[in-house]
């Protein structure tokens, strides 16, 4: 019995849950010392998430960012790389998207992939960049990476305030032309028979006409399935694996380890490039701002990918979550007063345990010892 429940209690997603739980509990404590309800806060935070059901589609499309720049990191720290440029991977191709959605205004069947695979093509680009630096010159690419973030911020600063894209009297660009977006039943949500149907159906007026309403978090389910495929049933995903494990065995056994380190970085920058060219297509205001600091949908996916514990599939719930905490966290400033740092402070805790679910299998092959000594 006491073995059953020491294997159960090794199980990664076990290990997770038991971090999340003592994120919860350490944000409780802090909300007890500071003087306010921890029952009151969960349950502010609780109808937050699942009173209404625009909240629960919000909370669904802002996580579709994050999960993806969550796998792109991910996917990189299985090839032992560290992708810390997937914020300005994503910045960067949200500059790239938004221009080329301006510039063209071809059929919907020919702009949504043009807008879409110019920020993927962007974000590769700029991971690609990274890997290569690493692979011919040893720069790490972390110190490339945080200087790419910072480009790419400059960069979208002085696209917004170019002459040719920024829109008058607006801190940002115009929008990209509406044959670009990736909204489900823009046109037609709010004709007549639309607002009409609405009134009928509260239920879906509340989700449709009141989000930005479209494909995009399917698209994120679809990647997350793909690059788990990619990662564990394909051979060269089997070779960028050993990679991350081993490079010194890896390149013994005939891998070329320079070569996956530049197929690494393009994959990642391009799964970030994704995330921010459907931020675009698929977000009000379609467009992007000038930027006083980073929107951290990148370091959010580090966050991420940490939760998940490096798992494609596993981003997707923890992308989940984390946007539920985010989101819930606004409302429990403005519902309480309680600081929304709090969340973030209950966020920290969480991966911060996650970091440390190797120790939770080491506590319990402790106590099966000293059982088995007794």
């Amino acid at each position: 019995m006491t073995k059953s429940i020491a294997n159960f209690l090794k199980k990664p997603f076990i290990c997770t849950c038991i971090a999340v739980f003592f994120g919860c509990l350490v944000a409780c404590l802090i909300l007890l010392i500071t003087g306010y309800s921890p029952a009151m806060s969960l349950a502010v935070m609780f109808n937050a998430i699942f009173s209404r059901p625009k909240f629960i589609v919000n909370i669904i499309l802002k996580s579709t960012p994050i999960i993806l720049t969550g796998i792109s990191v991910a996917f990189a720290f299985k090839s032992g790389l560290f992708n810390i440029g997937s914020e300005g991977q994503y910045i960067f191709s949200t500059v790239i998207s938004t221009i080329v959605g301006i510039v063209f205004d071809f059929h919907p069947i020919i702009q949504i992939p043009l807008v879409v695979f110019s920020g993927v093509f962007a974000g590769a680009l700029l991971g690609g960049i990274v890997g290569f630096l690493k692979a011919k010159f040893g720069i790490h690419e972390v110190i490339t990476s945080i200087m790419f973030n910072w480009i790419a911020l400059y960069f979208c600063n002085f696209i917004a305030n170019s002459q040719m894209f920024h829109k008058p009297e607006s801190d940002g660009t115009y929008s990209i032309n509406p044959s670009g977006f990736t909204l489900l039943m823009y046109d037609w949500k709010f004709s007549d028979d639309g607002v009409r149907f609405f009134k009928q159906n509260p239920f879906w007026g509340d989700i449709i006409l009141k989000t930005d309403f479209n494909v995009n978090f399917l698209v994120a389910v679809f990647a997350s399935i793909l690059m788990w495929v990619f990662v564990y049933r394909t051979r060269k995903g089997y070779e960028l694996r050993v990679t991350g494990l081993n490079p010194i065995a890896a390149e013994n056994a005939g891998i070329n380890v320079n070569k996956n380190i530049i197929y690494t970085m393009i994959i990642a920058g391009a799964l970030s490039g994704l995330a921010g060219s459907l931020s675009i297509t698929g977000t009000s205001s379609h467009n992007v701002h000038v930027l006083s600091t980073f929107e951290n949908n990148g370091f959010n996916g580090l966050s991420v990918a940490l939760i998940a514990g490096s798992s494609p599939i596993g981003c997707i719930f923890a992308g989940l979550m984390f946007s539920a905490f985010i989101y819930a966290g606004q409302t429990l400033q403005f519902k309480t007063g309680a600081p929304s740092e709090i969340v973030n402070i209950m966020i920290g805790v969480i991966v911060f345990f996650v970091a440390l679910v190797k120790i939770i299998p080491i506590i319990v092959n402790r106590f099966l010892e000293k059982r088995g000594n007794a």
